[in-house]
């Protein structure tokens, strides 16, 4: 089971990004699925970057396993997790 984050619709709101990001990886973590998958898409950079800040913030961190970067397509992260 994967799944699936597209922040394309929020990506000028700072609030409602952050809540998304918290309730996809709380929902992982609850349903014990292996792999996020979040879509901040290609753009500027600015809203991967503050996905990775997100990622990387302690209490976050320690909720998944590793983070990877989709190297054929930049606009993807992916969020691994060992249950």
């Amino acid at each position: 089971m994967k799944l699936k984050l597209d922040l394309h619709d929020i990506y000028n709101r700072g609030t409602d990004i952050d809540k998304a990001l918290h309730d996809i990886i709380n929902e992982a973590v609850a349903k014990k699925a292996p792999l996020v998958e979040i879509i901040p898409g290609k753009g500027t950079g600015q809203l991967k970057k503050r996905v990775l800040r997100f990622l990387d913030r302690k209490d976050i961190k320690a909720m998944y396993h590793r983070v990877d970067k989709d190297s054929k397509n930049h606009g993807r992260i992916f969020v691994r997790f060992r249950h």
